[in-house]
């Protein structure tokens, strides 16, 4: 087992566990603000820096894990091919062992796609970030998609509790003759528990980027409530879960696939909007809602749209436990 992450060639390579691999280079102001030492486990103690690191090839018919780091709390399931449209589609469900984010937990994850590759990565359950007192959170998703790749990322939602605390940083990197899939969903809290907007700071970065470093978008995402209950323009505009979903591929036009995903929710009854991305690379919608189910159900009523568009193939059903 290496000690050392993957670097950039002509750099050194630096270990894993040296905090300039699993910080962000750049914590918002407005979760640094929140930096301290806790008067439990502090940054960098066991089980509070999580690694998971992939590696996917196309080996005969079929996509195969060749590459696999993890370290406590993140982890995974071997990959699993029971998608009758794509059997070479490797489905691969993200873990945690600590069963969500606590204060001072920084995550890293990074996911190479080799070429041809075709590949489906979720999460086991919702990302529970839980209250905290001290300092904050950050989670780092690193994805890189090689030439042919196919690659769905479509995590379950993220749900900051009360006085949490959370930075998380998406980063893209997609040949140009790749496609990738990637959702985000964010909720305005436990709601089950009558919870709303009761969390600090939930921050979010989604950079898309091809493989020269060049960036093709950024999608910011600042939400401070300040108070339990508070409801606006800057904190959902009063409703209840936020979604997106970002569509890159050279397999259809921009626009087409700009108005597939139009057409996917243009029944539904939601606020929702959707445009095409920066080079014609693609399209992404945002939509919002007071309803997990209606988002649920819409989301998924995009990602299958764009998957008939794209493979000829319907979304498959996900039987999580």
């Amino acid at each position: 087992m290496t000690v050392a992450a993957r670097a950039p060639e002509g750099r050194r390579p630096v270990p894993r566990l040296d905090p300039r691999h699993y910080e962000p280079a750049r914590v918002p102001q407005a979760v640094r603000r929140y930096a301290g030492t806790p008067d439990t486990l502090v940054v960098g103690r066991p089980g509070k820096v999580g690694l998971l690191e992939l590696a996917f090839e196309r080996i005969g018919g079929r996509t195969e894990l060749t590459g696999h780091y993890q370290k406590s709390p993140l982890q995974i399931m071997r990959p699993l091919y029971f998608d009758p449209a794509r059997p070479d589609l490797a489905v691969t469900l993200l873990m945690s062992t600590g069963g969500g984010i606590l204060q001072a937990d920084r995550l890293r994850t990074d996911i190479r796609c080799g070429a041809d590759t075709a590949v489906h990565l979720t999460t086991q359950a919702a990302t529970k970030v839980y209250r905290m007192e001290y300092d904050y959170a950050t989670q780092l998703v690193n994805l890189e998609a090689g030439p042919g790749a196919y690659v769905e990322y479509l995590p379950e939602p993220v749900i900051p509790f009360v006085d949490s605390r959370l930075y998380q940083r998406t980063v893209l990197t997609v040949d140009r003759g790749a496609t990738v899939l990637a959702g985000e969903t964010v909720l305005a809290g436990r709601l089950a528990r009558g919870e709303r907007n009761a969390y600090q700071v939930f921050a979010s970065d989604l950079e898309v980027r091809r493989p020269d470093g060049e960036l093709v978008a950024l999608d910011t995402v600042r939400l401070e409530p300040a108070g339990a209950g508070v409801t606006g323009p800057a904190v959902l505009g009063g409703h209840d879960v936020m979604s997106s979903l970002y569509v890159l591929s050279p397999l259809a036009p921009a626009a087409r696939i700009a108005d597939a995903l139009h057409e996917a929710l243009a029944d539904r009854g939601l606020l929702y909007g959707v445009s095409v991305l920066p080079q014609d690379s693609g399209a992404w919608l945002r939509l919002l809602d007071s309803d997990t189910r209606v988002c649920a159900a819409a989301l998924r009523a995009a990602w299958d749209a764009v998957r008939r568009l794209l493979i000829g193939a319907p979304a498959p059903e996900l039987r999580k436990t």
